[in-house]
């Protein structure tokens, strides 16, 4: 079993892996913000934007009373949530459905530092240092507070909007392949040689 030594370390190691998370959704999320068509959508990423910076300055405090350096290492876990979401959004033809693929993809970061906070914040305690939990429990229920905002704007809005989209174009894509099917037909009876005259 580690001891109370190492696992200070971890703690340490941790805070530095989320801080360097968090500075990259600074960056990531003012992008998702412009992409955004839903006004609430839009809306909650530049607020959650304002809040990702109270977590950094949360984060920096944290490293204050620690004697340690606002310095984070780069965080792996992050990096490759938010490629696989650019990935994801590029994909998306329609506006509806780029929003739904926002909403997944900000959720599943919201996740990776739920898991996060909640992790350190336990650390924390163990090693008593309790006003830091507290910090760090306070980031904890402000990132699940906005998971459970984005499920909300999903399941009320967005992902109906991603269906009907999805029914649309289904049925664009019918109509056109019934035209496509009557013109070739027309175009094979103007040239369909006549009755042979005797």
């Amino acid at each position: 079993m580690p001891t109370l030594d190492s696992l200070e370390d971890l703690l340490k190691d941790e805070l530095k892996d989320i801080y360097d998370a968090e500075k990259q959704l600074t960056k990531a999320l003012p992008k998702l913000a412009k992409r955004a068509t839903n006004r609430q959508l839009k809306a909650a990423f530049e607020e959650h934007l304002q809040q990702t910076q109270q977590h950094i300055d949360r984060l920096e405090e944290i490293f204050e009373r620690l004697g340690m350096p606002a310095r984070g290492k780069k965080c792996e876990g992050m990096q490759h949530l938010l490629a696989e979401g650019n990935d994801m959004i590029s994909e998306a033809a329609e506006d509806g459905t780029r929003d739904a693929v926002m909403i997944a993809a900000a959720q599943k970061v919201e996740h990776y530092e739920i898991a996060s906070y909640g992790t350190i914040r336990t650390w924390a305690n163990l090693l008593d240092k309790t006003e830091i939990a507290v910090m760090l429990e306070d980031t904890l229920e402000e990132e699940k507070d906005t998971d459970q905002r984005l499920t909300a704007i999903a399941e009320s809005f967005v992902n109906e909007a991603a269906a009907e989209e999805g029914g649309e174009a289904a049925e664009v894509r019918r109509s056109a392949s019934r035209r496509h099917h009557r013109h070739m037909a027309a175009d094979r009876g103007r040239t369909s040689p006549g009755p042979r005259s005797r």
